[in-house]
């Protein structure tokens, strides 16, 4: 499947539906379910898997399961709010998950967003994020009504940025000291920025 499918919409002003689901590029985006086992373990799993651990300092440090399902309840009222909509990133085929995009720092009034993405060991080398990603910012632009989504990724993350470059958020600029270092809340790092709007062409899909 190449187009993108919704399985219900946002509401300006509101949260999101929790059974909201988005088809397209042989993947399914559903939200996280901090009540589900699985979704549990691969939140984990990403938290403490070193390669993202040496681009990502999160705000809430994740080490068992229920810190993992802590943090994916935090999550879960924060889509209820209407303030970020993680995704799930799955196999459309099988369900098998692969990682996880999400439009968060959602601002109705600028009508701006910024916009994350991980992915599984397993699964990397398929272009998930790239897939993703697409997916998510049609969805934020389309659905949700943004103007702007933002993507910021730590200097030297290379493969973030052709990522970012694929999807049609080109680089604006380095943001100095605009990102923890890595397993640090004391020192900083810089980041590349880039950036999407809505008027902006649609990439093509891999």
């Amino acid at each position: 499947m190449t187009g993108i499918h919704e399985s219900s919409s946002a509401r300006p002003g509101t949260g999101f539906d929790g059974s909201h689901v988005l088809d397209g590029h042989g993947l399914r985006l559903r939200f996280w379910d901090p009540e589900s086992a699985e979704d549990v373990d691969a939140w984990l799993r990403a938290h403490v898997e070193p390669e993202f651990l040496r681009w990502n300092t999160p705000l809430r440090t994740i080490t068992d399961a229920e810190g993992a399902r802590e943090s994916l309840r935090a999550k879960a009222m924060d889509v209820a709010a209407g303030g970020s909509a993680p995704f799930c990133v799955t196999d459309a085929a099988d369900g098998t998950i692969l990682g996880s995009v999400a439009v968060n720092a959602i601002d109705r009034i600028r009508r701006s967003g910024v916009v994350g993405y991980w992915v599984l060991p397993e699964a990397r080398g398929g272009r998930v994020a790239t897939r993703s990603l697409l997916l998510a910012a049609r969805w934020a632009f389309d659905e949700v009504g943004l103007h702007r989504l933002e993507l910021g990724h730590a200097l030297g993350h290379e493969a973030s940025c052709r990522i970012a470059e694929r999807c049609g958020f080109p680089y604006e600029g380095t943001l100095r000291g605009a990102m923890w270092e890595a397993g640090r809340r004391d020192a900083y790092r810089d980041v590349h920025s880039h950036a999407r709007l809505a008027a902006d062409p649609e990439p093509e899909a891999p």
